[in-house]
């Protein structure tokens, strides 16, 4: 064998043994930090990482000679400066909140629960038309920012006379943070019986969407809540109990996700940091309030772009290719870890079934022909809530109802406001309780 070829292969043969012991070292790293909830932003581990390399490298270089024996620190060296990019902030570790919206005043109100929310409020602009029960608007996330997109639909429901407010849950938008162990599904129940004390006008109408239909769901099953409600809108409702989230089942209609294209802009993601941090807390493997990244640092960090293909999950195939901007940079937010916390006390949470059987709460559920929820989290409401008079399932929409495109917010709120009026639904009642077996079967 020639005498290159020969040095090639040695050489290979090294820098492959070199990789090998990098790789062993980060994997070391994110085993620590798993093991370790990323104590100490990170540093705990990395420092247990860097001496474990230094022992192994001491231990391979004992019998060569002196300028020999540095070899073996090289993949320490290499390692210790890749892993302690997770380690170093590079967003401000103090909450930095969203700027103020150019068409609505933000109030901030202080509940009762402790919370302290940030307030929209969209006065009935028909003269002619005013409707004396506020309507109270309760977003999605679970903890996050309204966007601009749903801001949009609410200035047309004043625009419809409809006095209307909102809020963003704690934590999200411009609400301010909770301590970790404080975001619970209870809480936000709580957090919206004390909103509806804070307004002080009476019973009002309340449109939950998403997880804050899940949120409106449990109220709805407790009583001494329930109470403060007129007319309540259950719109594609998320998981309202464990039972339910333990539920596997199909979906509605394809949605976009996977067809549209990728969202554009920075990815917090693609920093090491917050790639490690939001992806072990996905699986399961960082608490949500893991000493690795603080929630503030989470929160000022994560953009829209990170939400990947849920975005696109919202809308159906057929709307691919014009998937409307759902809001801007400066208003996006949103907290994964809280978010996180709240969906498990959710899953941990038991059944609420008796007492939503007892519900006495006008209401009605909404459900999208391309929902990107698991269809049993909405017929499994359905069925438990006698209150419930109508069902409109709405044609030719995804997840977001509302989104702007052709006509779709306009029949949203035509599904709305004839059912807080008490008026003959646009929309077929379906599907009625008795049809649930059928609508799952055919997979709608």
């Amino acid at each position: 064998m020639p005498t290159f070829a020969i040095h090639l292969a040695r050489f290979t043969g090294r820098l492959l043994l070199a990789l090998a012991a990098v790789a062993t070292l980060v994997v070391v790293f994110l085993a620590t930090i798993v093991l370790t909830d990323g104590a100490g932003s990170g540093f705990g581990a990395w420092l247990t990482t860097l001496g474990a390399g230094a022992v192994a490298a001491l231990w391979r270089g004992r019998r060569r000679t002196r300028a020999a024996r540095l070899v073996p620190f090289l993949p320490v060296v290499v390692a210790a400066a890749l892993t302690a990019s997770v380690c170093i902030p590079t967003v401000p570790t103090a909450r930095r909140y969203p700027p103020a919206l150019p068409f609505v005043a933000t109030q901030h109100w202080s509940l009762a629960t402790g919370s302290r929310v940030a307030v929209y409020h969209y006065p009935p602009g028909n003269a002619g038309t005013r409707h004396p029960i506020p309507f109270v608007y309760l977003n999605g996330g679970p903890v996050r920012g309204i966007s601009v997109l749903d801001h949009r639909f609410l200035q047309l429901l004043a625009r419809q006379g409809y006095d209307v407010y909102a809020y963003e849950q704690a934590g999200g938008g411009r609400s301010d943070l909770l301590p970790m162990d404080q975001y619970t599904i209870s809480r936000s129940v709580r957090d919206l019986a004390a909103f509806v004390d804070r307004l002080d006008k009476g019973r009002v109408d309340v449109l939950g969407f998403s997880s804050g239909a899940a949120v409106l769901t449990r109220a709805l099953a407790d009583p001494r809540v329930a109470a403060r409600f007129h007319r309540t809108i259950i719109a594609e409702p998320g998981p309202m109990d464990g039972p339910t989230a333990r539920i596997t089942g199909h979906k509605g209609q394809p949605s976009a996700r996977g067809l549209a294209s990728a969202m554009t802009g920075p990815r917090s993601t693609h920093i090491p940091r917050y790639a490690a941090a939001f992806g072990l807390m996905r699986l399961g493997l960082l608490t949500p309030d893991t000493g690795l990244i603080g929630q503030a640092e989470g929160d000022n960090a994560f953009t829209a772009a990170d939400l990947g293909g849920d975005t696109a999950s919202g809308y159906c195939a057929r709307d691919a290719h014009r998937i409307p901007t759902e809001d801007t940079a400066q208003n996006f937010s949103f907290s994964p870890a809280a978010s996180l916390r709240i969906q498990q006390t959710i899953k941990e949470s038991p059944s609420i079934a008796p007492q939503l059987r007892r519900s006495q709460t006008p209401a009605m559920l909404m459900i999208a022909e391309c929902s990107s929820q698991v269809r049993q989290w909405a017929t499994a409401v359905l069925a438990g809530d006698p209150a419930i008079q109508r069902t409109q399932y709405m044609p030719g929409v995804g997840h977001h109802m509302w989104n702007g495109l052709d006509d779709n917010n306009d029949r949203a709120a035509a599904v709305i406001t004839t059912f807080l009026q008490d008026k003959p639904a646009p929309l077929p009642n379906h599907p009625t309780r008795d049809e649930i077996p059928a609508f799952l079967r055919d997979h709608k």
